[in-house]
C-alpha cells in the first residue's frame, strides 16, 4: 500500500502563508494528475488545486489567486503554496493522484488560521 506524506502544515494568523509538501513514489507522480485535497471538522474532502501531467492547474473559486501547486520531478514532491490565509482555509489537508485513490490517503497535514 503506498501512502503519501504531507508536512508543513501549522498555526498561521489569517493574511499568512503557508507551504506544503507532499512527498510519494515517482511512479504515481509521472502517471497521474495530482491534487490537493481538504478537510474540515463536520465537512466533506474536497479538492483545492489540481495539477496535470502536462503542467496545468486548476482551483476553485475559493482559492484561486490564492493557492498555487507546483512538482518538483527530481525529488517526486509536490507543494501547495497558500497565500492570504482565511480562517475558512482551517482543515487537514491531503495530496492523492485524480481521481483519489483510498490505498493513497495518508495522515495529511493540520492548517489552522486564526488570530
Amino acid at each position: 500500500q503506498v501512502q503519501f506524506v504531507e508536512s508543513g502544515g501549522g498555526l498561521v494568523q489569517p493574511g499568512g502563508s503557508l507551504r506544503l509538501s507532499c512527498t510519494g513514489f515517482e511512479s504515481i507522480f509521472s502517471r497521474f494528475a495530482m491534487g490537493w485535497y481538504r478537510q474540515a471538522p463536520g465537512k466533506q474532502r474536497e479538492l483545492v488545486a489540481t495539477l496535470s501531467r502536462g503542467g496545468d492547474t486548476m482551483y476553485p473559486s475559493a482559492v484561486k489567486g490564492r493557492f498555487t501547486i507546483s512538482r518538483d520531478n527530481v525529488h517526486n514532491t509536490l507543494y501547495l503554496q497558500m497565500d492570504s490565509l482565511k480562517p475558512e482555509d482551517t482543515a487537514a489537508y491531503f495530496c492523492n493522484r485524480i481521481p483519489p485513490s483510498p490505498n493513497y490517503w495518508g495522515q495529511g497535514t493540520q492548517v489552522t488560521v486564526s488570530s
